[in-house]
């Protein structure tokens, strides 16, 4: 674009921020109305109102005007979709300013080709279990804490790995302790840090550390830092080995989901997951697993089943950094792969 008409753009932008009254929108559920579509200026007002409400500043007229045509092509994504579909919806989120390309690059970091070398792939703890609950919701056991936000750091498999952690601490001990992202981010060598990683090496890791930090103790930086050994001395949380759930296999998750939170990997490269905001998600995705998250429970609505999945984007996104994941798919691998790469942590009494 020559010079000229970005700064004629710009400067209409300017106007339109000024005059538009940002902190009076009324954001619907899924942060915009038809209204908000109706014209070029109306498009501008939305992302001055959006900009507002998730604090976004740009160091320079070129790259705001590259953000809001960002903006503008995923918020007609995010309308075509809704008009597409009932289970789910999609809504303005605070990666409205990114191409879907740099949200993957930023925010998925589960890395799974190296072989997984479970302690016994055979040992599966809940095997022999007959019969399970209708429902289940570790949040609502206490053993789930806050949603937390992993910034633009391929950690999602610490989030994953230390929230299955939390839980089974929690269930043993009956208390919920916050524990530390950080502490893995930093000192797991078998891990890439923010580069990605896996959580059964995670899981190891504790063990071979004889456990893991607390929260306020090593606190979460959305980088990589040195490992501080000094910590030692500080209490943790241990845990006694991990298992793996039979691959492709929803049953045996559910078994292991009733007794405890699980880590599981999706794929999470499809654009909807991106500006997921609410209702039981039922794809389109892929099955090459890119993130890590955590299962806390499942349970069923309207006639259809789910699984509630934790995810670490921060309670902005989704159900309040929730999501429901549509199972009973009739295919092995589960929606977007999530039966294909499930595991647990065992901590005795």
């Amino acid at each position: 674009m020559p010079h000229q008409l970005q700064t004629i753009c710009y400067l209409t932008f300017i106007v339109v921020l000024v005059s538009y009254p940002a902190f009076a929108h009324d954001f619907s559920i899924i942060g915009y109305s038809p209204d908000d579509l109706s014209s070029e200026e109306s498009l501008h007002g939305l992302f001055a109102s959006w900009m507002s409400k998730h604090q976004k500043i740009y160091n320079s007229i070129e790259e705001r005007l590259f953000r809001f045509e960002a903006f503008k092509d995923n918020l007609k994504h995010i309308d075509e979709r809704n008009k597409q579909v009932s289970s789910y919806w999609l809504g303005l989120n605070e990666f409205a300013d990114l191409s879907h390309q740099e949200f993957k690059n930023k925010y998925l970091g589960l890395k799974v080709a190296q072989r997984r070398m479970s302690e016994s792939s055979e040992d599966f703890t809940y095997a022999d279990v007959t019969s399970l609950p209708k429902s289940v919701d570790w949040r609502k056991k206490g053993a789930v804490t806050p949603v937390k936000n992993q910034g633009a750091c391929g950690s999602c498999w610490a989030f994953s790995t230390v929230a299955a952690v939390e839980g089974i601490n929690q269930i043993v001990t009956g208390n919920l302790t916050s524990l530390s992202e950080q502490e893995l981010i930093d000192c797991d060598d078998s891990n890439n840090g923010c580069n990605g990683g896996l959580m059964d090496n995670a899981f190891r890791f504790i063990v071979d550390n004889n456990g893991l930090h607390k929260e306020d103790d090593y606190p979460y930086i959305m980088e990589e830092g040195s490992c501080e050994a000094k910590k030692g001395e500080m209490d943790v949380v241990t845990i006694d080995g991990h298992r793996d759930v039979p691959q492709n296999d929803e049953a045996s998750l559910l078994k292991a989901l009733a007794h405890q939170p699980v880590s599981v990997g999706i794929d999470a490269s499809g654009r909807d997951f991106q500006f997921y905001s609410g209702g039981v998600f039922d794809g389109p995705c892929e099955t090459s697993l890119d993130h890590g998250v955590t299962a806390v429970g499942y349970g069923s609505a309207k006639g259809s089943d789910y699984i509630i999945v934790k995810n670490s984007w921060g309670e902005k996104w989704g159900e309040r950094g929730y999501i429901r994941m549509k199972r009973n798919t009739r295919h092995p691998q589960g929606l977007c792969g999530i039966n294909k790469m499930a595991s647990y942590p065992i901590k005795n009494k």
